[in-house]
């Protein structure tokens, strides 16, 4: 309901009922245009390239994007509403302002000639991303990276070794974080980069899983070239772009936590399994298909079940809360700290519902194979969950991140904070040849 004034209403009132007013129309404004492009544009069971592109020309794929760089430029409080349009005629929202990790980095950080170049056959999914930020030696100490790149006039030569690289074969592009200046601190000598993938320096290897699958790969770098025109951000400026899209995946990542066993795995890297195509049992949303799969096993009725169940359904809705004010917090070309808090909890809530469906399954839960897709679900599940506990951030680093940036605590002791990294003690870069 809207709020009314009238004679002796306080000026802050007024005010208030004002702006009150003015968010109920932009809504409503909102709302009618989304109904009025749909009714135009959208048939019950579309889909495919064609409907993709006319969804990202029209702004609607990502509506709080500027309008010059295929957005609609509203204020991300109005995403929702869009949703519930799209959702309303059976059309699922693209999102990408929220889930397109590499377009957002780009749009945050990079000059008018990339956006024109990546964003739109990024949003088509014509280009495909992967991050190439992890090395053997340089993990949770990410700014101790040894992959090296050298400025050959406008163009840098790459030299190094990633790992853990998660749809590095599928990937056309990838952000790559090299060091450019080794006689400055650690933070202060890296740069960023949008590396084509398809070309000879780069050597990609899949890692056999104990999920079974290979989703992971080693990316070796010989002699890799990428253009300056692909650089995001100023030389030696790259822990700066890092941060950006970290705080994008971290939200991502966070958001994943409410949604399926399926959608966390990809945003934390792992693969799609034969139970998610076969089973409704297990694909965890908001806590009601645990409460089917009690039902199947006989434990609906189990105190101590129903406690498990309604304690995973808390967590996530807490952390789907925490999320909005994540995204709340966080600007355009700026990360939130408060996205550690959803990816932590993230971690933390696909390992509590591994242990909620191990125990409703008992000792099946430890079989694999098609016969029981359930349990092959669970199983695989088990061993993917850790996934969620290293991309992004390991739980260590989300929690140093909280403790420092949210809570105001003292920062670790760092030895090597003001030190040249060419003086630093560091591991060992490898290179392995088959």
């Amino acid at each position: 309901m809207t709020a009314t004034t009238g004679p002796g209403t306080p000026p802050e009132a007024s005010k208030e009922a004002s702006e009150e007013a003015s968010e109920e129309a932009s809504v409503e404004r909102v709302r009618a245009q989304v109904a009025a492009w749909l009714a135009e544009n959208w048939q019950p069971g579309g889909g495919g390239p064609r409907w993709r592109e006319r969804l990202v020309d029209s702004g609607w794929a990502a509506p709080t994007w500027p309008v010059e760089w295929f957005g609609r430029g509203l204020h991300r409080d109005l995403r929702r509403v869009v949703a519930e349009e799209f959702t309303r005629v059976g059309a699922k929202p693209a999102a990408l302002d929220v889930t397109q990790l590499f377009a957002n980095t780009i749009l945050a950080h990079g000059t008018d000639e990339q956006k024109r170049s990546f964003v739109r056959p990024l949003a088509l999914g014509e280009q495909q991303g992967c991050l190439l930020y992890s090395e053997p030696g340089a993990g949770s100490d990410l700014a101790a990276l040894q992959t090296r790149a050298d400025r050959d006039g406008d163009t840098w030569v790459v030299n190094g070794q990633k790992v853990w690289t998660s749809g590095a074969r599928e990937a056309t592009h990838g952000f790559l974080v090299a060091r450019t200046d080794w006689d400055v601190p650690k933070h202060r000598g890296l740069t960023f980069f949008w590396l084509p993938l398809d070309q000879p320096g780069v050597d990609i290897r899949p890692i056999h899983q104990v999920t079974g699958g290979s989703e992971f790969n080693e990316v070796f770098l010989t002699d890799a070239v990428v253009a300056d025109t692909h650089r995001l951000g100023d030389v030696n400026d790259g822990w700066r772009v890092l941060q950006t899209a970290l705080g994008f995946e971290r939200l991502i990542m966070g958001a994943a936590a409410g949604g399926s066993s399926r959608q966390r795995r990809r945003a934390g890297g792992g693969e799609t399994t034969l139970a998610d195509r076969q089973s409704p049992w297990t694909r965890q949303i908001g806590g009601a298909d645990y409460v089917e799969l009690a039902k199947k096993v006989g434990k609906a009725d189990d105190p101590v079940t129903r406690q498990e169940i309604a304690r995973l359904y808390t967590l996530e809705k807490v952390n789907a809360w925490n999320g909005l004010r994540a995204r709340a917090d966080a600007g355009r070309g700026a990360s939130s700290p408060l996205a550690s808090i959803g990816k932590l909890a993230m971690s933390r809530i696909v390992h509590t519902g591994v242990d909620v469906t191990t125990n409703l399954l008992g000792a099946s839960s430890v079989l694999d194979g098609d016969t029981d897709p359930v349990a092959a679900e669970v199983n695989r599940s088990s061993f993917a969950a850790f996934v969620t506990s290293i991309g992004g951030g390991t739980d260590q680093i989300q929690r140093n991140i909280i403790g420092e940036r949210v809570l105001g605590l003292p920062r670790e002791p760092e030895v090597d904070k003001n030190v040249p990294f060419r003086e630093v003690r560091k591991a060992q870069a490898t290179r392995r040849f088959s």
